[in-house]
């Protein structure tokens, strides 16, 4: 057996392209443009690589885009009041700030700061306490974007049995918590969960967030499972040269595809849906901030 690839940057085009003519009519019939603010504290080259990325996304797809790039000393009295004035700007539907922050910002602090409902990154406790119980929330883009794929996938995934390997509060908790809405069994195992091997066999869907380069080999796979990489590890690649560096996932990709019935490849797996679903997510809150129905198919 050969894997069928899910190609996570052409979904990601697709669902840009749905954001966009979403967008546009919400412009005419309605005179509103969604907006996305995102703040960046510090010169982290990784973070500025993304915000750049975000903030052409955005206005690609007809959104406003407002960036605030403040000092990697910036006291946290200063950030705080920068987010209370977006929270209070009705242009701007959207906040994301930057993470990993500088190390004297209070990273729980500043989160809980961005008002709930433009918080479309997710992470707010008011948004993981109403994923939690079923009810609408603002989603995490990463697992958002894994649901969107394997319901695409799959269609149904009702009585499906998925095991989640990592529980990080940004993909593993709310990843289980996405499949269990979707009516799936649901295993969240990490690293000393009794077994592995045994208990990721027994699985229809493989989502694989625990940060460890290809830690997950064929022989754990079962047969036509569907397995969903997120992981993006940066590991030595001596065949390209000394010194050189290349892209994997968690999961060994070259034996796991010979077993999965379906699987993300990294890079082009799930890492180009979730900058999708912080613009889906952008236009999810504009909609609800207006009173306007949501977007069918972008979100949970």
């Amino acid at each position: 057996m050969t894997a069928q690839i899910i190609d996570g940057k052409a979904f990601a085009a697709g669902v840009r392209e749905k954001v966009a003519a979403h967008v546009a009519r919400l412009k005419e019939e309605n005179d509103i443009t969604p907006g996305l603010a995102v703040v960046l504290v510090g010169e982290d080259p990784a973070s500025q690589v993304y915000v750049r990325s975000k903030g052409k996304q955005t206005v690609e797809c007809g959104m406003n885009s407002y960036e605030h790039k403040l000092d990697v000393d910036t006291s946290e009295e200063d950030l705080l009041a920068l987010i209370a004035k977006l929270n209070n700007d009705p242009a701007v539907h959207g906040i994301l700030v930057q993470l990993p922050l500088p190390g004297h910002l209070n990273e729980d602090l500043v989160i809980n700061s961005i008002d709930p409902a433009k918080d479309v990154d997710g992470f707010h406790i008011s948004n993981v306490g109403l994923l939690g119980t079923g009810q609408k929330s603002m989603v995490p883009c990463t697992p958002l974007g894994c649901l969107m794929m394997l319901r695409d996938h799959h269609g149904s995934l009702s009585g499906l049995n998925a095991v989640v390997i990592g529980r990080s509060n940004i993909v593993g908790k709310p990843m289980a918590q996405l499949l269990l809405g979707d009516s799936c069994t649901v295993t969240i195992a990490h690293s000393r969960t009794k077994d592995l091997p045994e208990v990721v066999r027994r699985a229809d869907i493989v989502v694989a967030a625990v940060g460890r380069p290809e830690m997950v080999p064929g022989d754990w796979i079962r047969e036509g499972a569907t397995v969903i990489d997120v992981g993006i590890n940066r590991i030595p690649a001596p065949e390209k040269g000394e010194g050189k560096m290349k892209l994997v996932g968690d999961v060994d990709f070259e034996s796991a595809s010979k077993v999965a019935g379906a699987i993300t490849p990294v890079p082009g797996g799930v890492g180009p849906m979730t900058i999708a679903c912080l613009l889906a997510n952008t236009l999810t809150a504009c909609c609800r901030a207006n009173g306007l129905a949501e977007p069918e198919g972008l979100t949970a």
